[in-house]
């Protein structure tokens, strides 16, 4: 800031002013009118206005060096329009993905790729835009490029640039993903030494089969070409390697290749796989019972040949972890009864397990069965749902019913077309099928699990359990990032879609892991996306939205504030340095 004095005929007016830059050109905004000449002497008791105007703009400066800023004043007309096709709001919630963005050195992997290919545009400029907007505002690339203009750094690169930066990110997917695993080493431990392994398949809204989009078994049960993802995911939660295969290709078959890739890429050689029952063949197994892997996968009770199945049912033989004692589990449902409330809670949570090796086509194996009270109920809740809903099929619209899927709630409905007597029925009558009722109940509360580790029981109960999280990654994907449908046709376009996709969810994983996953997905993403500025032209920017304890922790964790009244130009230009500094 410095002293400005204009003067007329009649007077001499000082005011304190400074430099300002709007798009980029340089221009004088007026911080305080000081006064006349005439008015300042008065006020000042005959003392030089001259010497005093000049202490005075030191003074602000000294205080704006410790960053003492005066209060901002800002003016504003009733009778001026706005300009017109001027945005006046921006967001910077993305600041706190781009500072993790930075974390990752993905902007060091643009510069090397960029090396690489030598073309002109901005690569670190398209990534890290359809990047933020994936978590923010996930739409078309198309929408991305406008969605990108809404934060406070505005994009440098046009649209078809975008379309030519997807083809390089896609060739580039192994050096990628194996130099973010490298990277992410720097910022936060990883836990390798637990690797869960799942797929899923996104559909698109296209009619014709072409590459990998393949007529498959939808998880969506959508009548489209898919392509399938399969995800390693770490045992803390962040996604690991991922890999993009055909449609119509058995799952099973996944698996092997990208652990491979993972064991020469990230040089990662002792670790669990472990995953669900429908990706645990016995090749996979088989793989994974050699050098220093082991397996957990879960296993499917009603599957097991029948002397397995009777021993796992059997109510006599079951134990506690820790403890040595036999329990009969068709006699504790009596005691529980019996004991008083406090008794009742900690018998209620007990897992009881039992155990044996089993050996099949040259494998070996430990089976671990367990039975919990809170799972048979959790069960029954959930078919006891199904029956309400078959029900009220059978007595509003039995034209609906129609043949049903495996866990579909339509398989309680029984039909009858002849009656008692073997005659053919007038007319089709339904019923609950309590036949396959009893069926079902009696494998309540029962769960079953394979591996080749011979650990404590519990430990393996506890990883095993974790699986959880990375149906939850792919959720995410879908439901937050809207991952699908895909709306991209060519198969470069579609892989680096996929590789956004990934990205943009250990980008959010490692904020939960900052945030010591106090926050629900929603909760994070919807408060990031409504931190809002208002622009103030030569000052800063005003937030306009709502203080919670959730911007409260993330400033606290990233170790800057965007939730003071103003955020002068001045501060945000150290913002904007803190995201981007290593």
């Amino acid at each position: 800031m410095r002293l400005q004095i204009s003067k007329t005929k009649n007077a001499a007016s000082f005011y304190v002013v400074k430099s300002v830059y709007t798009n980029g050109k340089r221009t004088n905004k007026i911080v305080e009118k000081l006064g006349t000449y005439e008015e300042l002497r008065v006020k000042l008791d005959d003392r030089d206005p001259y010497k005093w105007a000049k202490e005075y703009v030191a003074e602000l400066n000294r205080l704006e060096k410790e960053g003492r800023e005066p209060d901002v004043i800002a003016k504003y007309s009733p009778y001026k329009r706005i300009e017109k096709d001027v945005r006046r709001t921006f967001n910077g919630g993305y600041l706190f993905l781009q500072q993790i963005y930075h974390e990752l050195g993905l902007h060091k992997l643009c510069k090397e790729i960029s090396q690489k290919y030598k073309f002109k545009y901005d690569l670190n400029s398209i990534l890290s835009r359809l990047l933020y907007c994936r978590i923010l505002f996930p739409l078309s690339k198309r929408a991305t490029f406008e969605e990108s203009k809404k934060f406070i750094e505005q994009p440098n690169f046009e649209l078809h640039q975008i379309y030519r930066a997807l083809e390089v990110i896609a060739k580039e997917s192994d050096f990628i993903q194996s130099s973010l695993y490298k990277n992410s080493l720097k910022i936060s431990k990883r836990n390798t030494g637990i690797l869960y392994y799942d797929c899923t398949n996104y559909y698109f809204e296209i009619e014709q089969e072409d590459g990998d989009k393949q007529y498959g078994i939808s998880k969506e049960n959508k009548p489209n070409p898919i392509v399938q993802m399969g995800l390693f995911m770490d045992g803390d939660g962040t996604p690991l390697a991922f890999n993009i295969n055909r449609g119509n290709m058995n799952e099973q078959l996944t698996l092997q290749p990208l652990e491979e890739k993972i064991s020469s890429d990230f040089k990662l050689s002792k670790f669990v796989v472990c995953t669900d029952a429908g990706l645990a063949s016995k090749d996979n197994r088989k793989f994974n019972d050699k050098d220093e892997r082991a397996f957990i996968t879960t296993q499917s009770i009603k599957k097991l040949k029948k002397h397995l199945k009777n021993w796992a049912l059997a109510p006599d033989g079951w134990k506690l972890p820790g403890s040595r004692e036999n329990y009969d589990i068709s006699k504790l449902e009596k005691i529980i009864e019996k004991a008083n409330s406090e008794d009742k809670a900690r018998l209620y949570s007990k897992v009881f397990f039992k155990e044996r090796w089993i050996k099949e086509n040259d494998l070996e194996q430990r089976l671990i069965v367990t039975y919990s009270f809170k799972y048979r109920d959790y069960q029954r809740n959930i078919r006891n749902s199904q029956i309400e809903r078959a029900q009220k099929l059978i007595d509003s619209n039995p034209k609906k019913i129609s043949k049903p899927k495996q866990n579909d709630y339509k398989r309680f409905i029984h039909k009858t077309v002849c009656t008692d007597d073997g005659e053919v029925a007038d007319n089709e009558l339904y019923s609950i099928d309590k036949t396959i009722i009893q069926k079902e109940e009696a494998f309540d509360g029962f769960y079953g699990v394979c591996t080749n580790l011979e650990d404590n029981v519990s430990e393996i109960i506890k990883v095993n359990h974790r699986r959880w999280e990375i149906e939850e990654c792919f959720r995410i994907m879908k439901s937050e990032f809207r991952a699908r449908p895909v709306h991209l046709r060519t198969q470069d376009r579609i892989k680096a879609h996929f590789i956004t996709c990934f990205i943009a969810l250990i980008i959010y994983r490692l904020l939960e892991k900052k945030l010591d996953e106090k926050f629900t997905c929603h909760n994070i993403i919807s408060e990031l996306r409504e931190m809002d500025f208002k622009e103030i032209k030569g000052e800063g920017y005003e937030p306009i939205y709502t203080r919670t304890d959730f911007t409260d922790a993330l400033h606290d964790v990233f170790g800057f504030h965007t939730d003071y009244q103003i955020i002068t130009l001045k501060q945000m230009k150290k913002i904007l340095k803190v995201t981007k500094t290593l």
